[in-house]
């Protein structure tokens, strides 16, 4: 919605392409086709009768590839499809990685179909715990962490629930010296790297969840880890070709400092962090965005705010009916934006994934200590409430 919205407001007409038929999107953009953005056929017809002048895949991992694949057939901006691709599926990224020297973990490829005594016999000298998840997904739909093998079936049967190219990935769990996963964006013009919005990754049940609750910034690195994040980050820019654009970092700093990718999502981030980051640095990440997939020339300048910020995703761990929202006192004078995506009324499901979030909260500290103390029982602190 933030995309299409800022893109009308600059003047261009909107095309909007979804496969859901309750898309809020619909009633923004200025025309709405229903049809599904990871068929590339569908994509590149109406882009063709259309006319348009660039694609956006806003947020959207699975529509980053045919966005970019289209672009490249019609003429209009675009980063190299190889790049995207290696980007957007996980064994191939971590393919990548291996062949330049990056820090990557042990992984072992396979197929739903295979049997689970191949798969026994193809992570048996990892080393537990291992992730199982599928490679085209997004939003930690799918994944599943594992201690042993026990439960290795049921993650393989939860895996393929999510995957549409029915391959399928396992890999040993990355120790970090860093007690964060380091998450959020870097905005890219011309080959470098010109907003580096690292922040430190919430996750659910006091950090036990592979599944993201919120952002904050600034992030606890020390000077030295962040130069050698920022070094790689560029050094993959730099072999992958990247021109342009938005990018979603997950990060982890293992021993040594050494840098650990396990996403480099080539879209903006979700949960709003394109919102957070560009009120963190007084620029408009959703303008440059819209800007550069046409074609024009972006100025980002990011200069760091005051303050501290912090986002929370809001969630229910239980099915229900949305009634509201609830936020302990201490924490009220600290919300400068709320964004809610449910009514009283409808319907909320158990948070396990993105894309069951009820909305975003945005809180701004005067420092990193207010707000560190803040994030403590934070899923006790600000509650979605349902009947």
């Amino acid at each position: 919605m933030p995309a299409i919205e800022t893109a009308k407001r600059l003047g261009y007409r909107t095309v909007l392409i979804d496969y859901l038929s309750e898309n809020p999107g619909q009633f923004v953009a200025d025309k709405w086709y229903q049809e599904s953005t990871t068929d590339v056929e569908s994509v590149y017809r109406i882009a063709k009768d259309e006319q348009v002048s660039g694609i956006l895949a806003y947020a959207s991992d699975p529509a980053a590839f045919p966005a970019a694949l289209v672009c490249e057939r019609l003429g209009l901006p675009t980063n190299p499809v190889k790049a995207v691709e290696i980007l957007g599926v996980k064994h191939k990224f971590r393919e990548f990685l291996k062949e330049n020297s990056f820090a990557c973990p042990a992984t072992f490829t396979f197929s739903p179909a295979t049997s689970l005594v191949e798969v026994q016999q193809g992570i048996e000298n990892m080393r537990f715990p291992i992730v199982v998840k599928p490679t085209d997904s997004s939003g930690s739909k799918g994944v599943s962490f594992l201690n042993d093998s026990g439960s290795l079936a049921t993650a393989i049967t939860y895996a393929d629930c999510y995957s549409r190219n029915k391959i399928l990935i396992a890999e040993e769990f990355i120790e970090r010296i860093y007690p964060y996963v380091i998450g959020g964006d870097i905005f890219v013009e011309s080959g470098k790297i010109v907003l580096f919005g690292d922040m430190e990754c919430l996750r659910g049940d006091h950090g036990k969840s592979l599944i993201p609750i919120g952002e904050k910034r600034p992030n606890g690195l020390s000077d030295r880890q962040k130069k050698r994040l920022y070094s790689e980050l560029q050094r993959l820019v730099d072999a992958l070709n990247v021109r342009f654009g938005e990018f979603n970092i997950e990060v982890l700093v293992g021993r040594d400092d050494s840098i650990h990718f396990l996403e480099v999502g080539p879209r903006a981030g979700g949960n709003m962090i394109p919102i957070q980051l560009s009120d963190a640095f007084g620029v408009d990440l959703i303008e440059a965005n819209i800007k550069i997939c046409m074609g024009e020339s972006v100025e980002l300048n990011p200069v760091s705010a005051k303050g501290a910020f912090m986002t929370y995703v809001l969630h229910s761990n239980v099915d229900g009916i949305f009634s509201g929202i609830s936020i302990a006192p201490e924490l009220k004078s600290a919300v400068y934006r709320q964004v809610i995506y449910k009514r009283q009324g409808d319907r909320v499901e158990a948070f396990d994934g993105a894309g069951k979030a009820v909305g975003i909260v945005f809180l701004h500290f005067s420092d990193k200590s207010a707000m560190d103390l803040a994030e403590i029982d934070i899923e006790s602190k600000i509650l979605v409430d349902v009947l």
